[in-house]
């Protein structure tokens, strides 16, 4: 299987030309339930290859803009680091990414990835502010003795920056009341899914520029089954498109996470899912991009 994400041609993976990056961060160390995440990153990769290079809703080909890819690594390896190391190590990566001009996707893992990019950005954008797509809130300020906890990554944004949540549907009575003392503003599923338009909401609530993390949990599971915590009654690929839509045309994001795909023995309909986002959200946000072969 070739290393670079989409299998895009020459001279469009290479770093010195990219003005995306995507960095695989294939760690799982506080998994609550199912496991499988820090084999999300290679899942993805094998199905970005079968990803059209055109995309028919933008009218063009995301891939033109360059996107470089950083080694796969060994979940194994990788998921020995304890949280602190993981995130000083791959902060330090995205920092260079942010340094040279480009866009960085990184991709879980479990949510505490997050963590990383999250760090290197809001070192250079003191004023950032999160966008968080998530079935659940996770703010508590440890789960299992562990304050590093993927239970716990908007706890530790939070601690830095204001949060905007979408899609939420589960959380506990110490998490609830802790939306009253927090800068978290919150748009749960089921009022999405009860007609209420996101978008006033995000106008309203959101501020700029963005850091945007996604756990596929977002998602419904009729559409997103491969995920370690599911919850009933998510959010549609459309429901979810349109707000990012929104998103980049309102909003200057900085970076962004994809995280918690735990991949399905001979489904790969999740993996594709997640390839096809990523491939859009590297389109909004940067064009096609002037390279030539």
């Amino acid at each position: 299987m070739k290393p670079n994400y989409y299998d895009i041609p020459e001279p469009f993976f290479h770093r010195e030309q990219a003005r995306a990056a995507i960095i695989p961060i294939p760690y799982e160390r506080t998994v609550s339930f199912g496991a499988g995440t820090g084999l999300g990153p290679e899942a993805i990769l094998r199905a970005s290859h079968q990803v059209e290079f055109y995309d028919e809703f933008l009218g063009l080909e995301p891939y033109r803009a360059g996107i470089f890819s950083e080694p796969l690594g060994n979940p194994k390896t990788v998921s020995r680091l304890s949280p602190a190391k993981m995130i000083e190590r791959y902060a330090a990566i995205v920092a260079r990414h942010l340094d040279e001009g480009r866009f960085p996707i990184v991709l879980g893992g479990e949510h505490t990835v997050a963590l990383a990019p999250f760090a290197a950005a809001i070192a250079r954008h003191p004023d950032l502010h999160v966008l968080q797509f998530d079935a659940h809130a996770d703010l508590r300020e440890q789960y299992e003795d562990d304050p590093y906890s993927h239970a716990c990554a908007a706890r530790r944004m939070v601690e830095r920056a204001p949060v905007t949540q979408i899609g939420i549907r589960s959380y506990d009575k110490e998490q609830a009341a802790a939306y009253s003392t927090l800068p978290v503003k919150v748009l749960h599923a089921w009022e999405i899914r009860g007609g209420r338009d996101p978008l006033p909401f995000l106008e309203a609530k959101l501020g700029d520029p963005v850091y945007l993390t996604i756990d596929l949990d977002v998602f419904d599971l009729a559409e997103m089954p491969a995920t370690g915590t599911p919850e009933p009654g998510g959010l549609s690929w459309h429901e979810v498109d349109r707000m990012l839509a929104w998103l980049f045309a309102h909003r200057r994001v900085i970076g962004l996470d994809v995280v918690e795909l735990a991949p399905l023995a001979g489904l790969h309909a999740p993996d594709f899912l997640a390839a096809r986002l990523i491939y859009r959200a590297i389109g909004r946000r940067l064009g096609e991009g002037t390279l030539q072969p």
